[in-house]
């Protein structure tokens, strides 16, 4: 099996794809590609791909937050991007990633939530994000977290009329992102460490680490995956790995 020959490379010192260890695939991005989005992105690693839209809507605050804006993420899985998915709600792999790239994005506080008020205590801009996966071939989280990021800098809050309504299509301004966070996940196998999985390679994983890091190289989110424990020795090369590479991907991110 694929998966098989996938870990006996990786415990040699080498990839299926002949990448090295520390190699991202390929990425192409695209801006503004839903037109009916206030803003979104298609992000493609490899020959993973995965598209990210945000919609803009009117709502209620947080009773604890009576003057910050609402922000949420929510991921779909469908059987047209792998046969492991299935129709219907969301599954738990969906809603773990949803959760990863939210806190993310939330810890981090890329958006500027106070600037969306609308009525303080009563009305706020609400920010959904919502990723969407073409075809799972490895990565999942690192593209979508990179999708749901590019997506946020082009999004625009639509004007409202003198009712309240959202007037789509006419915008009012730029939504208030301030921070960049990256998110790179970094796998184990054995005494190995590397970068941008495969799907074959996932499936062989003791663990994987995945780090969200600001512009000035702070973590701002961190999620352990699998079911293997990490040394703290390993943990802190994880982290160093991680906060190096998350500059190469942020210089994709216009």
């Amino acid at each position: 099996m694929m998966e098989t020959y996938a870990l006996e490379l990786i415990q040699s010192g080498k990839r299926i794809d002949k990448r090295e260890f520390l190699q991202f695939r390929n990425a192409e991005i695209k801006e503004n590609v839903i037109a009916t989005a206030e803003g979104s992105a298609y992000v493609k690693l490899g020959n993973t791909q995965v598209i990210a839209g945000v919609k803009m809507n009117v709502g209620t605050p947080f009773a604890d937050t009576p003057n910050e804006g609402v922000f949420s993420v929510s991921a779909e899985f469908t059987p047209l991007a792998s046969e492991e998915f299935e129709s219907g709600p969301p599954g738990e792999d969906a809603v773990e990633l949803a959760r990863i790239v939210d806190r993310g994005i939330r810890e981090s506080k890329t958006i500027e939530m106070g600037k969306l008020v609308i009525t303080p205590g009563e009305k706020v801009w609400s920010v959904f994000v919502d990723i969407h996966i073409i075809d799972n071939q490895g990565n999942l989280l690192n593209a979508a977290a990179l999708a749901a990021l590019t997506a946020l800098l082009n999004t625009r809050i639509p004007k409202l009329d003198t009712e309240g309504k959202v007037l789509r299509g006419d915008y009012e301004r730029k939504l208030p992102v301030v921070h960049k966070p990256i998110t790179v996940s970094v796998c184990k196998v054995g005494d190995k460490l590397f970068l941008d999985p495969t799907k074959e390679e996932e499936s062989v994983l003791d663990s994987k680490l995945s780090i969200a890091v600001m512009e000035d190289d702070t973590i701002c989110a961190m999620q352990k995956q699998g079911n293997k424990g990490i040394e703290f020795a390993m943990l802190e090369s994880m982290i160093d790995i991680a906060i190096e590479k998350s500059k190469e991907l942020r210089k994709l991110v216009k």
